[in-house]
């Protein structure tokens, strides 16, 4: 009997080249993959709720899997354990739950939601998690700038062009400047992102 098993996933992104397979490094989708193989005994897709870009992390990235009849039996309250013998120590799955049959990671998500960290006080510790400008910025003007954002747009001028993609348009529920003690956190929540849109959205608002 076939089994639909959904993940929670927090990885650090930057030694890998991206979510999808990539020809040119390895992938946190290549690395699941071969970690579920080995559990399982058989080859199945890792499907996530979104791709991301090389070089970012994800703290709650969403996937699914269907285990084929035929796999290696694993109870469910066991599997993260299995995967993350197998896994870099750069990728942990968080939790593993049972799922309908109908679930689909990036098709059944509501919504995704990026955070950019970025500081004015660099350091040694935080190059891989947050963002020094070069230049001086004004928080006020950051926020107003990102108000312009929310609603449904089309972002076609903020994203890389995409044969695969069908439309541009997307609903920003959320876009709005936090500050957490000397950092400030750009947070942009949509029905969907299109494939570099969060990083021109970012950029736009430090050229204001």
């Amino acid at each position: 009997m076939s089994r639909s098993l959904a993940f929670l996933i927090e990885y650090d992104g930057t030694d890998f080249a991206g979510w999808q397979f990539q020809p040119n490094g390895v992938s946190v989708q290549e690395v699941l993959e071969r970690a579920v193989e080995e559990c399982f005994g058989v080859v199945v897709p890792v499907v996530g709720s979104g791709r991301t870009d090389s070089g970012v992390h994800a703290r709650g990235q969403v996937a699914h899997v269907h285990v084929l009849d035929g796999a290696n039996t694993i109870p469910t309250e066991k599997v993260a354990l299995a995967l993350n013998r197998r896994l870099p120590r750069s990728v942990r799955i968080r939790k593993v739950v049972d799922v309908p049959a109908d679930f689909h990671a990036r098709f059944s998500a509501r919504s995704r939601e990026y955070v950019y960290v970025i500081t004015d006080t660099p350091s040694v510790f935080d190059m891989r998690y947050a963002w020094t400008p070069s230049i001086p910025f004004d928080r006020g003007l950051l926020g107003n700038a990102a108000r312009i954002f929310v609603g449904k747009h089309d972002f076609t001028t903020f994203s890389k062009l995409n044969a695969d993609t069908a439309s541009y348009v997307c609903d920003v529920e959320t876009c709005r400047v936090e500050t957490l003690s000397d950092r400030l956190l750009i947070r942009i929540r949509a029905d969907r992102f299109v494939y570099g849109m969060c990083r021109a959205i970012v950029g736009v608002m430090f050229d204001v």
